[in-house]
């Protein structure tokens, strides 16, 4: 069992940066992989990034490969999402989603454990 809880957010001008963090309460010592996914209105599910317990990182879009950076603490059981040079097509409900391994770029979302969401919105 396990229970994601996420923090940060918000609204932000566009070229600016976001940190979203999240911690995983678990109850076992199983591996795990964590990492998120993003809804924009109107919009599918959208994979962002991924990373293993080995750090091993998945990439879901170009579009973010090079202003989002995933990382994660297992000492603290938290991961972290850092956005830079965000755009208005950032803004989305952004999920913390884990499972044992992260899913391919090419299949659906379909982790296992769901934090609650939070509202990135970037606009002047």
């Amino acid at each position: 069992q396990m229970r994601l809880v996420q923090s940060g957010g918000g609204l932000v001008q566009p070229g600016g940066s976001l940190k979203l963090s999240c911690e995983a309460e678990v109850y076992t010592s199983d591996p795990y992989a964590i990492g998120w996914v993003r809804q924009a209105p109107g919009e599918e599910r959208e994979g962002v990034l991924c990373i293993s317990d080995r750090h091993h990182i998945t990439t879901y879009a170009d579009s973010m490969k090079d202003r989002f950076t995933i990382s994660r603490d297992n000492t603290k059981n938290t991961a972290y999402l850092q956005m830079t040079n965000l755009t208005p097509e950032d803004t989305a409900l952004y999920y913390c989603v884990a499972d044992r391994f992260c899913y391919a770029p090419t299949g659906a979302m379909g982790y296992k454990h769901w934090s609650q969401g939070t509202q990135v919105t970037v606009s002047s």
